[in-house]
Order: structure tokens, then C-alpha cells, then sequence
């Protein structure tokens, strides 16, 4: 496992809550090559002084050259994790989306706020509709087949399609690879409510039709 130690003092915004840390708060990456160089490789973080800080996605490719997983030395990074994460995040939103308008794009996962950091789902159609998923980070790249598993089963969704921003996953040296991870892929244009009206629009791109 690769172990970056945060140079002295910057540990600060860290132990304060905020789950990126930038290459200018890095003094050293230790690990082999191969782990430095895959995107969203999991690291443990610690200070200056060896202390255990954080377990991070680490992406010598990405401005932002960590992101925190968990502050807790005794919580693993792993299938679990992942799978109990999308589920909290799921939960906390059941009672909004089952009142909200299922024309709507309603969003389920909001990344770093759900502690999945880059990653965003939106549902749209409720349980017979579609879920469509970003993952706008090298670590959460790394965990697509629990994070769709997980998804599948705290929905009752059948279809998972994942959109791609080409500009945000080339920043984080990821291939641009959109399409269906489960079930069937949207079609190319469904009626989206945007405020007060009706737009029909590609959900696989985010990209309205003009009127």
C-alpha cells in the first residue's frame, strides 16, 4: 500500500474536514511504481511525524492528488465500505425521492458530501427508470462493481448507465468508456422536468434538445 506523508503543518485542513489534499501539501509518496502511477490507488496518509492521519484515493494524474476515504485507522477501504456508504447515501434521500417528481433528475449520491468522493448518481423514472452515474475520480473509478451492486440493491433500479465528462475524466487519467453497467441504456431522449417545465433532453450526456 503506498503511504504519503503530508509535509509538516499542512495537516491542518485535513484534521479540519476537508477531504482533498493537493500535491503542494505532499512531501513524499512511498510504494511501489505501479501502485503510484494507477489512479485512485489507496493510501495511507500520515504526518510528518509518521502519524496516522487518513486512508486516501491517490492520483499522481489529478490536481487534486489525494482524496480522503475515512479520518479512521481501523476502517478498512473495501468492498463493505463502499456498499454501506451508497446505501447511507440512498437512505438519507428515500423520503425526498419518493415524493418527487419522477420526470425530474433527482440526485442520489452527492460525492465527497456522501463520502464517495467523485462520485455522483441521479435517478431518474424511480425504481423503473434509470440511475445514471459519474465517476469523476480515480478512486471511485476503482470501485464501479460494488458501487452499481450496492446501487441495484438500495433502489430496486434495474438500469445503471454510466455518463462521462470527458474534460473531468481525462484530468484524472481515466479512459472515457459511457454505457450501460446494468439493465438497459437510456434512450436518447426523454422528457426531463427542469423548474416549472418539461425539456426533452439526453440523460446519457446531460444535453437539452432546443425547443
Amino acid at each position: 500500500m503506498l503511504i504519503i506523508t503530508i509535509k509538516q503543518g499542512k495537516e491542518k485542513g485535513l484534521l479540519a474536514g476537508d477531504p482533498w489534499i493537493y500535491i503542494s501539501a505532499i512531501d513524499k509518496v512511498d510504494g511501489k511504481p505501479s501502485e503510484r502511477n494507477k489512479p485512485g490507488a489507496t493510501a495511507i496518509v500520515q504526518s510528518s511525524s509518521r502519524q496516522f492521519l487518513a486512508r486516501a484515493a491517490y492520483n499522481a494524474k489529478s490536481q487534486i492528488a489525494a482524496r480522503v476515504w475515512t479520518l479512521r485507522e481501523d476502517e478498512p477501504v473495501d468492498h463493505a465500505l463502499i456498499k454501506r456508504r451508497v446505501q447511507a447515501a440512498v437512505e438519507r434521500r428515500a423520503v425526498a425521492l419518493s415524493i418527487a417528481d419522477p420526470q425530474a433528475l433527482f440526485q442520489l449520491v452527492d460525492g465527497e458530501k456522501d463520502g464517495l468522493p467523485g462520485l455522483l448518481v441521479h435517478s431518474y423514472g424511480g425504481a423503473s427508470g434509470y440511475l445514471v452515474c459519474q465517476f469523476n475520480a480515480g478512486g471511485v473509478d476503482q470501485w464501479k462493481v460494488p458501487v452499481v451492486q450496492a446501487l441495484l440493491k438500495a433502489t430496486g433500479c434495474a438500469n445503471v448507465y454510466e455518463r462521462c465528462d470527458p474534460l473531468v475524466r481525462k484530468s484524472e487519467g481515466l479512459p472515457v468508456t459511457p454505457g450501460a453497467l446494468a439493465g438497459d441504456e437510456p434512450p436518447n431522449k426523454l422528457m426531463v422536468r427542469e423548474g416549472n417545465r418539461l425539456a426533452p433532453m439526453d440523460i446519457r450526456t446531460g444535453f437539452t434538445y432546443p425547443r
